[in-house]
């Protein structure tokens, strides 16, 4: 008998940490897909830069991360205000958003060319590309307060890792030219694509 329940508390551990990994995981994919924009753009300025120092790194990954952490928070509050009247819908919304994010994207990556930014780096320059780049986390933090989720740490990550991508994006662009900058919007945009069917799936089966 104690074994049978040794293995139901083993059994119910066990479901208890797939579920957390899968949803880490989902945040992980959503931060990625998140900083595609914020990537493609770095590159950009990487390209206009003859050597990229640290101070550029910094600045890109300050910028961009700070704000894609900024935006969730902000399109959270302002989603939690009137959640509870679409509670029943809060999984097509999210499907909605996330596939007009991701079909954006793509589009862009197909329809773009290779653009090479300013290299300006002063906040006159950086704060357009920040807001530009970070309207998208907003309707992600939306979608969250309808789904009812906890809004910090999905933020917290969100700019930390549009942080490193665009400081990498930065070296990139500097070294590559704009060789992945299409292919990093393309997958960013099928990343939240596939999230939002996910999201769907679960709550309508």
């Amino acid at each position: 008998m104690l074994k049978v329940e040794r293995q139901k508390v083993k059994l119910f551990i066990f479901f208890v940490i797939f579920a957390t990994v899968m949803s880490v995981t989902d945040l992980l994919l959503i931060a990625v897909g998140l900083s595609m924009d914020a990537f493609a753009v770095a590159i950009g300025k990487g390209l206009s830069v003859r050597k990229v120092r640290p101070k550029h790194s910094l600045i890109v990954g300050g910028w961009f991360g700070g704000f894609q952490a900024l935006m969730p928070v902000l399109g959270y509050y302002l989603g939690i205000s009137f959640a509870d009247f679409v509670e029943s819908v809060d999984h097509w919304i999210a499907f909605v958003m996330l596939g007009i994010i991701g079909f954006n994207m793509i589009h862009e990556s197909l329809t773009k060319g290779c653009e090479r930014s300013s290299d300006d780096f002063s906040p006159k320059a950086m704060l357009p590309l920040a807001v530009a780049t970070s309207i998208d986390a907003l309707a992600i933090g939306i979608s969250l307060a309808f789904l009812k989720e906890e809004i910090f740490a999905p933020a917290a990550t969100i700019g930390i890792t549009t942080a490193v991508l665009s400081a990498i994006g930065l070296y990139i662009g500097n070294a590559f030219g704009c060789k992945y900058k299409s292919k990093a919007e393309f997958m960013g945009g099928a990343v939240l694509i596939l999230i939002g069917i996910k999201i769907l799936v679960e709550h309508t089966l």
